[in-house]
């Protein structure tokens, strides 16, 4: 019994070498298609991003399109090292289309961003190097992909933003009109002359050549506060000019406002004291 059981033993082992061996050739192949493989996907989508470039294709569309390619060309290379490997294409599609609904149930989440992006891409509510507002988060769009974009924030910071949540939900886009208006209120006291400080505000705008002369800078009174008129200052700038000259009008207002006489009120309350002795004397 024992020397059967030897016996069968090396017939195992031996058949299971044979077996190896007769695969080794087929897993040597499929390993260098594997290698061969993800190197020319990679010089294809570099070729192609060269050309996309050289065209001036939108950079969106451009990342989302390489996106998708590279996607589809691993499938292929994935398709052709299993069928090396002696794997069935029937079979293994029959497996694949098995796998499919319980796949696309698992991943309802990356589909919705998948035909999110689709849809950014074709209405275009923003592009790569536009400044937006979404999901509480404010920046530049770095990258438009099949299931995220990539925004860069004031602080230098990447913040991922689910494609199907942008396509979803409100995206204000600051850089969509090559011009915007700045809005400013100043209080000033009640004391103050009006006049003044109005000749004083539009001095300050009128004289950046950053300010758009049409639309005509204005300054009105917005509201009679409880310590303060309230003067609206409204000016129209270039996007691009916009924050550097909200900034430094800012700075200029206080300055030549405060040279010019203008005073700026604080917040104050009127105490009464009662003598509490006389009355219960």
């Amino acid at each position: 019994m024992e020397d059967i059981s030897i016996d069968s033993v090396g017939e195992l082992a031996n058949s299971f070498l044979d077996k190896i061996i007769s695969y080794l050739p087929s897993v040597i192949a499929a390993l260098v298609i594997l290698v061969l493989g993800f190197w020319i996907i990679k010089l294809i989508i570099g070729r192609i991003r060269k050309v996309m470039e050289k065209r001036e294709v939108d950079p969106g569309v451009r990342g989302f399109t390489l996106s998708i390619l590279g996607i589809i060309l691993k499938i292929l290379l994935f398709i052709i090292v299993i069928t090396k490997l002696g794997v069935e294409t029937t079979s293994f599609a029959a497996i694949l289309a098995a796998a499919g609904l319980a796949i696309g149930l698992a991943l309802q989440g990356s589909l919705s961003n998948f035909a999110g992006g689709v849809l950014i891409i074709l209405l275009k509510p923003f592009r790569v190097g536009d400044f937006i507002d979404a999901q509480g988060e404010s920046g530049t769009v770095e990258e438009i992909t099949i299931f995220y974009t990539y925004l860069t924030t004031f602080n230098n910071q990447r913040v991922v933003i689910p494609n199907g949540q942008l396509s979803n939900n409100k995206v204000t886009n600051y850089s969509f009109e090559p011009l915007r208006k700045n809005s400013m209120t100043v209080g000033i006291s009640y004391d103050s002359d009006i006049k003044k400080a109005r000749e004083v505000l539009l001095n300050i705008v009128n004289s950046d050549e950053r300010t758009l002369k049409d639309p005509e800078p204005v300054v009105f009174v917005a509201g009679l506060g409880d310590n303060s008129v309230n003067l609206s200052l409204r000016f129209w700038a270039k996007r691009e000019d916009y924050w550097g000259l909200h900034f430094e009008t800012m700075e200029k207002l206080k300055i030549e406002l405060e040279d010019a006489g203008v005073s700026f009120p604080f917040p104050q309350r009127d105490v009464h004291l009662f003598d509490m002795s006389k009355e219960k004397a």
